[in-house]
């Protein structure tokens, strides 16, 4: 204890005579891009034309072993390789850099370290010795087995080739400034179809033409081991691949519907951007659904059965019209902050309801135009998003509009209370308000134009244009004004921009028709009932619940949700009957003539209880419903076929 004095008076002392730095009042600068990653600008990759080969014959195992060969100019020191994020028709990163696996590189034959960017993980940088003429990637594609991991694109039967998921691509250029010569090396006897040019084959290895990277990511590949083409005429194709052979069986009549879809389409929209086109369509019950555009090409995933039940899977087909009407409207013509040079730059979604929301429009017209759907299925799908939309309480506080930031930060997973954030609701309430915009030009030109006139004004393709012709806010208006003068800006605004909106009905409303509810499903969600064995309840109890009573979704503020039911819980019985569709459809019509609620017993992890849910109004389906029965009005006018 005697020393302490002593030991403070020296330690005091090395204070005095030490300099001691400066704490910098700066914080250090945080990197929101790498540095070392440089910007895409508009001139060719000097290296020449990259060789991409795959090999995608190991369906077992579901992976693609890919040998990319990346030919660099002389005097390269370093080369800075990007996977693909931003994905066109994905709104957002959705690049599955992780099914990226064992990545080696050598250059001029001899093995070669990489690193991944620290900043922007998406991109791989290799440093090349003196005089390096050629590098070669070489990576393995791991497709997911099951979806839980993903969506699954390869079965015993089928594949879905994705060039930008088992590619790699050189930084710093415009994409279109990139060649590539592609390569697939298939499973014996499997027949390929894409919009690529130029396909050779020897064996089982397919070849196509030199194209630029652009293209290429924009032209997928549908394989399998049973295949059929249909000719839809107008230089347009439907390549089916099946789960069996007998799916692919198409009666005459039905074709005729397809081919019907083909021209009219460009009865509507004029002259096409692509000198042909290709309907890629999975009939699979197997491979992962989707529906994706491209500008020469769709990919499609239907059920099994949708060609030889034709009647019984009407409710399955619009994906073929929405994502044929992608190739003129968000393909050749896309909202100018959507376009970006490469895969890396942020797109950014706004006007989405002009991409998304007038293709979903003129998905469900085409569709009852062409006969690829029945009209009271498409009316039936209108009731059910125009009543659902109506129903949101997100709509106090978020506009649609704001909705197109959704696919970025959401990513397109399932939220816990759907009706308050608001999910993609661009798409149907873009659809609504465009069904309105269609009814003001009808009225104000005394039904001599319509929404069409704008279709073909705005989309058809211009001679000597670029495959992607941007367009803004005022590009849409002035199309408008064209076709009738009226304040269109603040028409959009108001629908669009403004959050607290009512239920989006005026379109329907001017068209003929009106919302009502019913005790039975209309065509469309009788077929969804059907097939999946749910019960829709968002507009009487406030939920849906699955074949298997597992609730999937709660209405935020419905009678569910007041009496504490949610998403996840699992209905074990309703007024002391076990849980079927059935019974709680008769639980919920028998408490309409009563006072007493529902008990609904639930389970919710290890506790079991019995929730009284007091709800007396009965079973409610939304149904659009004519207000001037056995009479022509907007809407059927709209719907019907055109000739040209």
């Amino acid at each position: 204890m005697k020393n302490i004095p002593a030991v403070a008076t020296l330690l005091s002392a090395l204070c005095l005579s030490t300099s001691v730095p400066a704490i910098s009042a700066e914080p250090p600068r945080i990197e929101m891009a790498s540095p070392t990653v440089p910007d895409a600008v508009d001139s060719p990759w000097p290296g020449g034309t990259i060789q991409l080969d795959i090999d995608a014959s190991d369906v077992t195992r579901a992976t693609y072993k890919v040998t990319e060969t990346i030919p660099v100019a002389p005097g390269t020191e370093r080369l800075t390789l990007l996977f693909p994020q931003w994905l066109p028709g994905n709104h957002g990163p959705r690049g599955p850099l992780a099914e990226l696996v064992d990545l080696r590189f050598t250059v001029d034959g001899k093995p070669v370290k990489w690193e991944r960017d620290p900043i922007e993980v998406y991109a791989f940088h290799v440093e090349l010795p003196a005089n390096a003429r050629k590098v070669v990637a070489r990576f393995i594609h791991t497709s997911p087995l099951q979806p839980s991991e993903g969506r699954v694109t390869v079965t015993p039967d089928m594949l879905n080739l994705q060039w930008e998921k088992m590619s790699l691509y050189p930084a710093g250029h415009y994409v279109s400034r990139i060649k590539v010569r592609p390569s697939v090396t298939f499973p014996k006897g499997w027949t390929p179809a894409t919009a690529l040019d130029g396909e050779t084959y020897a064996g089982d290895r397919y070849a196509w033409a030199e194209t630029n990277y652009e293209e290429l990511v924009d032209s997928p590949i549908f394989a399998g081991a049973n295949y059929r083409r249909f000719d839809l005429g107008n230089n347009v194709s439907l390549d089916a691949v099946a789960d069996s052979p007998e799916l692919l069986e198409l009666a005459p009549e039905n074709l005729a519907k397809l081919r019907a879809l083909s021209d009219q389409a460009l009865y509507l929209f004029g002259k096409p951007a692509f000198d042909h086109y290709e309907f890629l369509v999975a009939l699979s019950g197997k491979i992962g659904g989707i529906g994706l555009e491209h500008l020469r090409s769709s990919e499609n995933q239907l059920e099994p059965r949708a060609f030889i039940d034709w009647k019984g899977m009407d409710w399955d087909r619009n994906v073929l019209p929405h994502e044929f009407t992608h190739s003129w409207n968000g393909k050749y013509r896309r909202p100018a902050k959507l376009w970006t040079p490469d895969y890396r730059t942020p797109m950014q979604d706004n006007l989405l309801w002009v991409y998304e929301g007038q293709t979903q429009f003129w998905g469900q017209v085409l569709a009852v135009r062409s006969g690829v759907q029945e009209k009271d299925t498409v009316l039936g799908a209108i009731a059910r998003a125009a009543a659902a939309l109506a129903a949101n309480p997100g709509r106090g506080w978020r506009s649609v509009e704001d909705t197109t930031f959704d696919p970025v930060f959401a990513a397109r997973k399932p939220k816990p209370y759907a009706s308050m954030a608001r999910t993609e609701d661009y798409y149907w309430e873009g659809a609504m308000v465009w069904l309105e915009a269609d009814q003001v030009i009808r009225e104000g030109t005394n039904g001599r134009k319509g929404l069409d006139d704008f279709a073909k004004a705005f989309f058809s393709y211009r001679d000597g244009t670029a495959p992607t012709l941007r367009y803004s806010f005022d590009d849409v208006v002035a199309t408008l004004n064209e076709i009738y003068p009226y304040d269109w800006a603040r028409f959009l605004k108001d629908r669009i921009y403004q959050p607290g909106r009512g239920a989006p009905y005026a379109g329907i409303e001017k068209a003929g028709y009106q919302i009502v509810f019913k005790d039975e499903p209309n065509p469309y969600d009788k077929a969804l009932v059907d097939k999946y064995g749910s019960l829709y309840l968002s507009h009487s109890l406030g939920m849906t619940v699955d074949k298997d009573g597992d609730v999937s979704g709660v209405v935020w503020d419905s009678p569910a949700f007041n009496a504490g039911i949610v998403s996840g819980a699992k209905i074990i019985a309703v007024d002391g009957t076990v849980y079927s569709a059935d019974a709680m459809t008769k639980a919920i019509t028998a408490a309409k003539s009563r006072k007493e609620p529902l008990q609904i017993v639930v389970r919710r992890g290890d506790k079991v209880m019995t929730v009284p849910v007091d709800y007396h109004d009965g079973m409610r389906w939304p149904w659009l419903v004519s207000t001037i029965p056995g009479r022509e009005n907007g809407l059927d006018r709209l719907l019907a076929a055109r000739r040209n």
